[in-house]
């Protein structure tokens, strides 16, 4: 789906996934105002996993009003009920989703602790709900409990202007980046600075990601030197950058973790988007000039599909797949069991016939070794010739 040069809808500014029950998967887009015949919009659409299409038409629209201006970023909750979207403004609104994909509405809400707090330039939700973070224009860096919207963080000069931040898999820490390549993490606990990663004077943290597969407790982090971009990883036990790897020519403008952790991937500026294996670090699919030379705002894994969700100014909302691996499915998992399940029935059963002292018997002067199981059905010249002698007497 893309932006068509004859539609009255103006561009789309953000999009994000939003998981929904049945394995059904929607998309939120933000588009901004076009004149003063089109305004600013909130769209949702289906996602059909066989076709890799979005729908062509909506499941709902929300109009926003002239005064709140254009959407900026959008959060949706883990839960998949509601989301969160920045508002050009200065605030962030809240729309709970209803009803079937048939008969979808959204419900607006303020959140007042989020009005009038100035354009902020990244929200985010952390793994498990809880948390809610805002990184504003100017620096502002707010953390705060999810739905309570307890104050844990309140900070007016975290950064110059937050560039990006992500949660902890544990939402234990929130790292922060600001454009002018600061990067910083938090303990969120505590609601205080932890450390500060090391960069050399010529280098600039631009973009973050914690690891999410539960096993190596990395974050990686985009960094540019001059005209070359890599990707830095830093152990998060120590805060040592520990390695370091050039995976994208140009520099990145946004970056993305699978939900498994399994993937990572980077959208440059030139509408270029790079998927790497985390364990290995190679890359599993380059899409060259997906967006044509604009830059990729926004890019996002399907929660459930091996597909991402890019978005850019000029050419709108992309779904791709991706030419990785693919995944082992549940019941291929259970057959997979089941066959090693037999197999060591079949290898106890051989072993058991041929093992006469397999059960570790005490056995006495004159009693027998164990008589081997004889088959269940037998082959009447063979029965004959087990009576060749006759009758015995008794």
């Amino acid at each position: 789906m893309g932006n068509d040069s004859g539609s009255p809808q103006g561009p789309v500014t953000c999009g994000s996934w939003i998981r929904r029950p049945d394995n059904l998967n929607l998309v939120v887009l933000g588009k901004s105002r076009r004149g003063s015949s089109c305004p600013s919009l909130l769209e949702i659409f289906s996602f059909a996993p066989k076709t890799t299409s979005l729908s062509t038409s909506p499941l709902a629209t929300y109009v926003l009003e002239a005064e709140e201006g254009d959407p900026i970023a959008i959060a949706v909750h883990p839960s998949g009920d509601d989301f969160v979207c920045a508002l050009s403004n200065g605030s962030c609104k809240l729309f709970e989703l209803y009803g079937r994909e048939t008969n979808m509405k959204l419900l607006a809400k303020e959140l007042a602790p989020l009005q009038g707090i100035g354009p902020q330039n990244c929200i985010t939700f952390s793994v498990d709900g809880s948390k809610f973070a805002a990184g504003g224009l100017d620096g502002h860096l707010r953390i705060m409990e999810w739905p309570g919207m307890r104050m844990i963080l309140d900070e007016p000069r975290a950064h110059k202007s937050v560039r990006d931040m992500d949660f902890s898999l544990g939402s234990e820490f929130l790292a922060s980046t600001s454009t002018d390549g600061l990067a910083r993490i938090w303990n969120i606990e505590d609601g205080v600075p932890l450390s500060t990663l090391s960069r050399n004077s010529d280098e600039k943290i631009e973009l973050c990601r914690f690891s999410k597969d539960g096993t190596k407790p990395f974050l990686f982090c985009s960094v540019q030197k001059g005209d070359t971009s890599v990707i830095a990883v830093y152990d998060i036990s120590t805060w040592n950058k520990i390695g370091h790897k050039k995976l994208i020519r140009k520099s990145a403008s946004v970056m993305s973790i699978s939900h498994d952790g399994k993937y990572l991937s980077l959208g440059s500026k030139d509408g270029d988007i790079c998927v790497v294996e985390v364990k290995k670090m190679q890359i599993h699919h380059y899409s060259k000039r997906l967006h044509l030379g604009t830059k990729i705002s926004s890019l996002e894994f399907c929660p459930r599909e091996r597909v991402v969700l890019t978005t850019s100014v000029e050419w709108g909302a992309l779904v791709t797949k991706l030419t990785v691996p693919k995944d082992w499915k549940e019941w291929q998992i259970y057959l997979v069991l089941l066959g090693l399940f037999l197999a060591s029935a079949v290898a106890f059963y051989i072993f058991f016939e041929n093992s006469d002292s397999f059960w570790n018997f005490p056995m006495g002067k004159d009693q027998p070794a164990r008589p081997r199981f004889k088959p269940m059905l037998r082959d009447p010249q063979s029965y004959d010739d087990q009576n060749i002698w006759g009758p015995v007497d008794m």
